[in-house]
C-alpha cells in the first residue's frame, strides 16, 4: 500500500481542545495521544482519499461494469462456478 504521507517528516507541536474526561481516561491508561491522533488522522485521510477516488472514477467504473455485463469477462470461459 503506497504511503499517504512522509512518515519521516519532522514533528510539529500543536494545540488541541479535547474533552477533559477523555484526556483523564487516556492518561490513566497510558495511551500515547500523539500516536493515537496520528493513526486516527491517517485512517481518516485514507478513507477521504478513497472516497474522492471513487467519486472521481465513478463514471469509468460504471462503464466498465456495463461493458462486463453486456459482453462478459475474458475469464468467463475458465470459471467453474
Amino acid at each position: 500500500m503506497p504511503l499517504l504521507y512522509d512518515e519521516n517528516a519532522a514533528k510539529k507541536s500543536t494545540n488541541l481542545s479535547i474533552n477533559s474526561d477523555l484526556i483523564s481516561m487516556a492518561r490513566r491508561l497510558k495511551i500515547n495521544l500523539s500516536a493515537t491522533l496520528e493513526h486516527a488522522l491517517e485512517d481518516k485521510l485514507r478513507k477521504s482519499e478513497r472516497d474522492n477516488w471513487l467519486k472521481n472514477n465513478k463514471q469509468a467504473i460504471n462503464e466498465l461494469n456495463e461493458l462486463a455485463n453486456n459482453n462478459g469477462l475474458f475469464s468467463d470461459a475458465y470459471r467453474d462456478f
